[in-house]
Order: C-alpha cells, then structure tokens, then sequence
C-alpha cells in the first residue's frame, strides 16, 4: 500500500474519531423504537461525543507532548501509550456515566459507550507489556457493536454499515502493516479482542 495513503487512512479512521463515527450512525440508522431522542437534539448530542472522546483527549495528549512526556501526537513506543491510554478511557467512561445519569438518552448510549470506554482500558492493560494495535481494537468493537445493534433492530438495515466497517478495517489495518507501526500479531489480536468484547457484552442489552 501506498505510505501516503496508508498514513491517511490511520488519521482518517483514528481511534479517537471512531466513537463519533459509530454514534453518527446509531443517531441517524437507529429506529425510532429503539432510539427515543428527538431527531432535532441529536446533533448536539454527536457535537458532545465528539467534544468528549475526541477533543479533550486529542488535547490531552497535545499537552503531553508539549509537556516532554510524549515524543510525539503518534505514540510510537509502547511505554509512552499507558497514561495517553489510562486518560482517554477515563474521558470516555465518563462519558458513558452522563448517559447512564441522564434519563432523556435510551440505554443504548450508555451501553455502547460503556463498551467503547471498556476497550480502551483493554488497551491501556495490553500496552503495558506490549504494543497492540489500538486502531484494530477501535475497528474490532465497532464492528462487534454494529453486529449487536443489528440483531437487537434489524429494521434498521445496519447491515451497509457494518459492510463499509469490514472494508475499513482492512484498509486500516492494512494500512498500519505498511507503515510497519504493528506487527501482524499485533494487528490481529486487536481486531480480534474489540471484536470479541463487543460481542461477549451483547448479553448487557438483552
């Protein structure tokens, strides 16, 4: 693959832009069944998650990087991932605790959230004794999550999102191959384990 396009696709499909990304669709796919917030509202709502999982953490390792304790935005070396890590799933399960706290949300943000800020931590752990591939795992629970949304509301036809996911997370995936920044255990245990946890958790919604 192309190094170019290669390096497009890891900031394009970054980890930090997949919650958003996977909130997009549930916000606009979701049947009205399922998701009671008013249609007028849920832009604010995507503008929130966008807010808390990508911008606060992006600024928190930004900060970090002025700070010296980060080489770089990239995280290269695996023993400057664990406090970049620890910090985004701490923004993300807060997060998941406003919708949980909040009534006006259906249980399904909560849930999703609440997965989302799981495999993170799941990151943070693995990082500590080896350099797993945190877009993987992000593309492995995206896809997990839209398979069990799927069941939970077929009438939704999640099934062209999860197509588009599945052709995403081989492009990323091989797109961080070419750029040597995983190897290929790496690559595929984190698709594997996002995969996997999103799955197992399915259990919490029915």
């Amino acid at each position: 693959m192309n190094r170019s396009l290669a390096k497009a696709l890891s900031v394009v499909f970054h980890p930090l832009l997949l919650p958003t990304y996977l909130f997009a669709i549930i916000l606009y796919y979701m049947p009205v069944s399922t998701l009671t917030l008013p249609m007028h509202v849920r832009w604010v709502v995507l503008a929130m998650i966008f807010f808390t999982t990508f911008v606060l953490p992006a600024a928190g390792a930004f900060a970090m990087v002025r700070l010296g304790y980060l080489d770089s935005m990239e995280m290269d070396r695996r023993e400057q991932r664990g406090f970049p890590l620890l910090f985004t799933a701490v923004c993300y399960a807060a997060t998941s605790y406003l919708f949980y706290r909040e009534p006006a949300y259906d249980a399904v943000f909560y849930f999703v959230m609440g997965i989302i800020a799981a495999s993170v931590f799941l990151a943070f752990a693995i990082s500590q004794f080896w350099k797993i591939s945190a877009h993987s795992i992000g593309l492995g629970g995206t896809l997990g999550l839209l398979l069990v949304l799927h069941q939970l509301a077929p009438e939704a036809m999640l099934i062209y999102p999860i197509i588009a996911v599945v052709f995403v997370a081989g492009a990323v995936m091989s797109a961080r191959l070419a750029l040597q920044a995983h190897t290929p255990a790496q690559v595929y245990a984190g698709f594997g384990s996002g995969l996997l946890l999103a799955l197992g958790s399915s259990v919490a919604l029915y």
